[in-house]
């Protein structure tokens, strides 16, 4: 990989995974549009691992306060709270994605990963965010959540999974705001149940790079990791502040932009 290559990779990774434009299409669109090869298994390893460190900084006394409170909740003396609930709703919600994520994985790496499904889920997936940014209710906070708002959630979380494009982040808040909940607190339960699946997603990873004979570039390993963490702690910063001034308008059109512009270039 050249400089430009992880600088640019690094970078996408981390302003794209907690934004609702999906990261895993910006990822794929490099090799696709620009004729790039593959980023390799270690470092995307190194970039999920900085984002990863990025959220959990970002929502540091939010993750104590969930793991002590859940914690706290077992045994003969244990006490629920508001916390402890959400903590066993994140678990929920990540439960399909772990699941159905693990038993498609190949259905996902031969069949969805093509510029095409990336340029029609940007659209539809895009529309369907403004509708819910314009006609949702959005009267609940995150403390109102209950299992069956944490349970659809989750499995609409499968669906960005399964077609690359969707986006995570993109998809979830779209299901909270459905759901009643307001833009903040659909954005954190996002960034929150986040955690654990890209938790994930790094070990398989550090799996296969283990299982596997790949060489290991380490200076593109350090530096991707360092850049993606900068990215995405600035970039979940940022989004909390925008959504809360402008909604999820100027996401909508980057998509239906980005979209559009994607279904001209394999048109031309």
């Amino acid at each position: 990989m050249s400089i430009i290559e992880i600088i640019v990779l690094a970078l996408v990774q981390g302003l794209t995974e907690f934004l609702p434009i999906s990261s895993s299409a910006h990822l794929i669109l490099p090799s696709q549009v620009l004729g790039w090869q593959d980023q390799g298994t270690a470092f995307d390893v190194a970039v999920h691992v900085g984002t990863l460190l990025a959220v959990i900084i970002y929502f540091r006394k939010e993750v104590v306060d969930i793991l002590t409170a859940w914690f706290n909740s077992f045994g003969a003396q244990g006490k629920k709270t508001d916390d402890s609930q959400l903590g066993w709703w994140i678990i929920l919600a990540t439960l399909p994605s772990l699941i159905i994520g693990y038993l498609l994985k190949d259905f996902v790496e031969v069949y969805s990963r093509n510029a095409w499904i990336i340029a029609t889920t940007t659209i539809v997936f895009g529309l369907l965010l403004w509708y819910a940014d314009a006609k949702a209710k959005q009267i609940k906070t995150i403390y109102q959540i209950n299992w069956v708002m944490a349970l659809l959630i989750g499995l609409s979380q499968v669906v960005a999974m399964l077609f690359p494009g969707t986006s995570r982040s993109g998809i979830t808040m779209t299901t909270g705001l459905l759901l009643g909940l307001n833009k903040q607190s659909a954005a954190r339960f996002s960034f929150l149940m986040s955690i654990p699946v890209i938790a994930a997603a790094g070990s398989y990873y550090i799996y296969k790079l283990s299982t596997g004979d790949e060489l290991i570039d380490w200076n593109a390993i350090i530096l991707g990791a360092v850049l993606s963490f900068i990215a995405a702690y600035a970039c979940i910063y940022f989004f909390l502040k925008v959504i809360e001034k402008m909604g999820m308008f100027p996401f909508v059109v980057y998509r239906l932009l980005l979209g559009l512009g994607l279904f001209a270039f394999l048109m031309w």
